[in-house]
């Protein structure tokens, strides 16, 4: 009777795995899937405002040792993690350097080797699973433009989200700067932009697959939790 517990960052992702993932990754074995908010997430109004990793390495540790049938993963943004002093999760300040698509994978590798190695494990045999998403959620949404457009009820903005997604080898690479991140994209070819709203809405007209087929470090998540459970 495996539990899938999910660490998110906002309301977003919150209904992204409640209403998305969850139907599937029930339907390969899981259980339960819930999500649950990063501390106060609800109450931020800004980026940048994640917990120090300590703190929620500790919630992750207090749920992997209460229950051997839990299973634990995070999904959070790269660019509002911590890096620097006692709030920094491990692998963000190392990363800096590498490319969009290994930055992520350092942080995973870094804070699973953190989470197993205190609960005497190797990686590969602990039940965390982390995910970097790189950079935000709406990058997910560029897996199908079209579809994106339409489940907005915008379908006359197909063409320039695609010319947007077109610009980056893959969705996830739809970049790192307060400008450009994929949520200030969106709103500005959409004013009054709901993200919590409007982004599962999307997530929903394009589907799983579709994210899963043009966004490599999700799908390399999505497989790991499935096999986690195989």
């Amino acid at each position: 009777m495996a539990r899938l517990f999910v660490h998110v960052e906002g309301e977003t992702e919150e209904t992204f795995v409640n209403q998305i993932l969850k139907p599937h990754l029930t339907s390969v074995g899981y259980h339960d899937v819930s999500a649950k908010l990063l501390g106060n997430a609800r109450a931020r109004t800004h980026r940048g405002g994640i917990r120090n990793w300590t703190s929620v390495r500790e919630d992750i540790l207090r749920h992997l040792r209460g229950d051997q049938n839990i299973f634990s993963t995070v999904m959070v943004d790269y660019y509002a993690l911590p890096r620097d002093g006692e709030r920094a999760w491990p692998g963000r300040a190392a990363a800096e350097n590498l490319s969009a698509l290994e930055k992520g994978k350092r942080v995973e590798d870094a804070i699973l080797a953190d989470v197993a190695g205190r609960m005497g494990l190797a990686p590969n045999a602990c039940r965390f699973i982390p995910y970097v998403m790189m950079y935000e959620f709406e990058a997910l949404l560029f897996s199908d433009c079209q579809a994106f457009a339409d489940g907005i009820g915008k379908p006359h903005l197909g063409n320039q989200l695609a010319a947007i997604r077109n610009a980056f080898a893959s969705p996830e690479e739809i970049n790192d700067s307060p400008i450009t991140a994929p949520s200030k994209r969106v709103a500005a070819l959409i004013p009054g932009y709901q993200k919590p709203l409007f982004g599962n809405v999307a997530a929903h007209a394009i589907g799983l697959e579709a994210i899963r087929a043009e966004c490599g470090n999700f799908a390399d998540w999505l497989s790991r939790l499935e096999a986690k459970i195989a």
